[in-house]
């Protein structure tokens, strides 16, 4: 691989199923040891870093031909992850066609579950972050400032995020189908982060009242609780207390499974006649896969109910068209006014990444 200029290399859904995303997903310190070697790279003037359940992407801006081949290696040297077998699922896009990618990741529109919106808050964050490391400059700012306003554009032009394009909606849909109303389950919450809190307040307003908040900061799991109207619960009490609940959202930032097979065992054993709902929003996955193999419980993680939201979005099909159409025409426009500036600072030579030399340009609002 050899790329110079504006380029995004990374892995998403489209290729590495969940089992490999596991592998890929960066731990907190991890990820910050990681852009410290990224940023001694030598010939890489700008980059960002993008990490979340479905993807991890590099944006970089390089004079040097192997920067994006560095930057690869790097990555799968810190997840001790095979280079051919990155190579054989990676994404690699370069020019204006890495600004389109960068623009229909923002929309919605390469999203798993197309449409949702949860990715504008996250690409959003990344840059932001990028900003706060001033590893960003006149290239990157341009390009993801004004990519915000070109997603902005195609969702509010289109109709692409109508419908139940969200894990929340789908993960209610589901839990319906199993009890027919939400009114008398019990539903635990594992993790109090946002994609929990969502998921949460989707099954509250659709009826579900019973709700418990478990996480492994005690007050944080109070905090959320009383967001919620709901009640907290000791989180090292949630593996003996299983079986007091109907649905399970397991949404920790855990590196291993907070709920084992053994332990789901144990509770249908005291509930064998009322059914089990897992949801795992979590990467890595939070409940052990043979828990699905246990008689009246239904597991359900990030890919399943994507594949679920799949059959919602045929109804849309005619909107996916027009948003990548105006994705497409934004993204040439905006290629256009950084192309010459790309190619002028890829004809600098191989000097090494030095974040005091950047010009930052200010940030507008995006909201």
């Amino acid at each position: 691989m050899s790329t110079g200029g504006f380029f995004v290399i990374g892995a998403t859904h489209h290729r590495a199923p969940l089992e490999v995303r596991e592998k890929l997903s960066l731990a907190a310190a991890t990820a910050e040891a990681l852009r410290t070697e990224i940023a001694g790279i030598a010939g890489l003037h700008e980059f960002a870093m993008l990490s979340t359940c479905n993807r991890i992407e590099f944006y970089g801006v390089a004079s040097h031909p192997d920067a994006a081949t560095h930057v690869t290696a790097a990555f799968c040297a810190r997840q001790n992850f095979d280079l051919a077998a990155f190579e054989k699922i990676r994404l690699s896009l370069r020019g204006r066609d890495a600004v389109q990618h960068l623009v229909e990741v923002a929309s919605g529109l390469d999203s798993q579950m197309v449409g949702e919106t949860e990715i504008f808050g996250q690409v959003k964050d990344a840059y932001a972050k990028a900003q706060e490391r001033r590893s960003t400059g006149p290239v990157l700012n341009r390009l993801f400032q004004k990519g915000f306003q070109a997603a902005k554009h195609v969702r509010t032009q289109t109709a692409i995020t109508e419908g139940q394009v969200s894990v929340a909606n789908v993960a209610v849909d589901l839990a319906l189908t199993i009890y027919g109303s939400l009114t008398d389950t019990r539903i635990l919450l594992l993790g109090a982060g946002e994609i929990g809190e969502k998921t949460a307040k989707a099954f509250q307003s659709r009826g579900a009242a019973g709700l418990t908040v478990a996480s492994r900061r005690f007050e944080r799991a109070m905090e959320l609780a009383t967001t919620l109207g709901a009640s907290a619960m000791p989180f090292e009490q949630s593996a003996s207390r299983l079986a007091e609940f109907d649905i399970v959202v397991c949404a920790t930032s855990a590196p291993e499974a907070v709920v084992t097979f053994p332990a789901a065992e144990a509770a249908m054993r005291k509930r064998p006649a009322r059914p089990l709902f897992f949801i795992d929003q979590a990467l890595p996955r939070d409940v052990e896969p043979t828990v699905a193999q246990l008689d009246n419980v239904f597991l359900y993680n990030l890919d399943d109910l994507a594949k679920i939201a799949e059959e919602n979005r045929a109804a849309r099909a005619v909107e996916l068209v027009k948003a990548r159409a105006i994705a497409a025409e934004k993204a040439g426009a905006l290629w256009q006014q950084v192309a010459a500036q790309v190619a002028a600072l890829a004809a600098t030579g191989s000097a090494s990444f030095s974040p005091s030399s950047l010009t930052r340009l200010p940030q507008p609002k995006t909201d």
